[in-house]
């Protein structure tokens, strides 16, 4: 059996100006520059999203600055007394280089610092790509006064912290792109790592008391540390007026550099190879070298990188292939966003659009849904109906409606606001051998869900959650619990959000009388070399 899908797609963004200003960006001293009209309007437009980067890093800032605080009152003086130091120490110009001394490592990766020789200084230096215990110099990019840190740019370790081995780094552009943030560590401590940022993330978003959060569970590793991510979005500038109305457009007179911005920059970083990436990702990234197919040089033809097709008996056309014990699978890239992508999970065959979401580690897949279906149903309880149903909400292309369907003798739905999703999840579905009566797949909106199972007993059901990175809004969290199914399997790619969402699940809402416990949260490590964690939180339904 064999299989014409794709590794991975890539695809080409073009942006005009991928920059983004944060929330502040007035820098302290003699640098410092009235901001424009125009920036104050969207400065006083700005918010703060519930779970992204910035809530998440401003979150730490403000634990640490609150601890150093604490720690500072509860210093003695020399007759015994604590006092606090009030004297605001002045912060360095934009472009200065300082020696930092990092403290704390923050859950979006970065590192947080202090400058060093300057102990009364109650400010924050935010630098990527260091470790509490480095002493590394950075340069000052931006001061957020009123959030209390200055955004700093990574330049070289000065002394590293005990367990940095900057020879483990397998990537020629680490320290400027911003894909990748521990390569300079053992995997066994990234994965420590990862479980810290799943604690924090339940202390500082769920609302929980402790005694309501289980101990959070080892994170389960990446089977590939390298060579595992089977999809990439590199950007590139796109020419002059590409986005203007009624405006001529200039064609780009050479290939563009295609790769990833860094932080704080404008300029994209050429990327010629990722070690992340998939070999067939990695050919495609820098599939623009050399002739283009028509025999014309890349500048002669500057374009995103050209599809490359594969089909059976076409051996020239294919990267890479795979054997496994059940078929032998073709691997190739592709960059066209509507072309269909396969991936096989065991003997699950699972086709999709390449530019909508699929898990992008392939080889974390098979444990991942194994762990799902280990504990996708609750333990046998005497005078409890047993489980027969599944609802499989934000369900994409089918993944769990699937790989699960064994287990539910009543039948398993997916439901997703995709239309196109749910097409594909149908296709999957009959390309596994999987009637209507046993898998089916609704289109409708998360909010409207639970008025397509009224058939479903919630005593015999089981929820799987696995939302978007913003997690699930309070209307369908109100509905979850009126349903109120007997267990609920949340997984998410934002531990943050889902550790809110637990949270009112555990407390309940006004109104409704169900709520639930948590029975055990565990992370996976689908990205690594990276600060991102997934998580998986199972919960069960009170009955009082």
């Amino acid at each position: 059996m064999s299989s014409n899908g794709t590794e991975a797609a890539i695809q080409a963004q073009a942006e005009s100006n991928p920059h983004k200003r944060p929330l502040q960006n007035s820098p302290h001293g003699k640098q410092a520059q009235k901001p424009s009209k125009r920036q104050r309007k969207k400065d006083k437009k700005h918010i703060v999203q519930e779970g992204s980067h910035e809530e998440i890093l401003l979150t730490d800032v403000q634990n640490l600055l609150a601890s150093l605080k604490a720690s500072d009152d509860a210093a003695p003086t020399e007759d015994g007394v604590s006092e606090t130091t009030t004297q605001e120490t002045a912060l360095p110009e934009l472009g200065t280089e300082l020696e930092l001394e990092v403290v704390e490592l923050s859950s979006t990766g970065d590192g947080l610092a202090r400058r060093k020789g300057v102990p009364d200084e109650k400010h924050v230096y935010v630098v990527p790509f260091s470790i509490p215990g480095d002493v590394v110099k950075a340069r000052v990019v931006r001061h957020h006064l009123e959030e209390g840190y200055t955004a700093a740019d990574f330049l070289s370790v000065i002394a590293p912290a005990p367990y940095r081995d900057d020879a483990r780094i397998q990537c020629q552009y680490f320290g400027r792109c911003p894909g990748c943030q521990f390569q300079m560590l053992s995997y066994d401590h990234q994965l420590r790592i990862k479980r810290e940022i799943i604690v924090k993330a339940y202390k500082n978003f769920s609302e929980l008391p402790p005694e309501l959060v289980p101990t959070i569970g080892e994170t389960i590793g990446s089977p590939l540390q390298y060579g595992y991510r089977t999809k990439l979005t590199p950007h590139f500038d796109g020419p002059p007026g590409m986005f203007r109305k009624n405006v001529p457009k200039k064609p780009l007179q050479a290939c563009p550099p295609i790769g990833f911005t860094p932080k704080h920059s404008r300029t994209v970083l050429d990327i010629e190879d990722c070690p992340i990436a998939t070999e067939a990702v990695s050919e495609g990234v820098d599939c623009r070298a050399g002739e283009n197919e028509d025999g014309s040089s890349p500048n002669e033809n500057p374009a995103v990188p050209a599809e490359v097709e594969c089909q059976p008996g076409r051996a020239k056309d294919v990267l890479v292939r795979i054997d496994t014990p059940s078929h032998v699978d073709f691997k190739t890239c592709i960059t066209d966003q509507k072309a269909p992508a396969t991936e096989w999970i065991d003997n699950f065959r699972f086709t999709s659009p390449a530019g909508t979401f699929f898990q992008n580690n392939n080889s974390i897949l098979s444990p991942f849904t194994a762990y799902i279906r280990e504990h996708i149903l609750p333990p046998p309880a005497e005078g409890q109906k047993p489980i027969r149903y599944l609802i499989d909400a934000y369900s994409g292309s089918g993944l769990f409606t699937i790989t699960q369907s064994s287990l539910f003798p009543g039948g398993s739905i997916g439901i997703d606001i995709s239309e196109g999703s749910i097409l594909y999840a149908r296709r999957n579905a009959a390309a596994n051998d999987l009637p209507e009566s046993r898998c089916r797949f609704v289109a409708a909106d998360a909010n409207e869900l639970f008025k397509s199972v009224s058939e479903y007993d919630p005593d015999e059901t089981v929820v799987v959650l696995d939302p978007p990175r913003k997690g699930c809004d309070g209307n369908f969290l109100r509905q979850l619990l009126r349903y109120g199914p007997r267990r609920v399997v949340y997984v998410s790619c934002n531990v943050h959000t889902q550790a809110r969402d637990v949270g009112v699940l555990v407390r309940g809402v006004e109104g409704v009388k169900r709520r639930y416990t948590v029975e055990s949260i565990r992370g996976f490590d689908f990205f690594p070399q990276t600060g991102h964690v997934e998580s998986v939180a199972v919960l069960n339904r009170v009955d009082e």
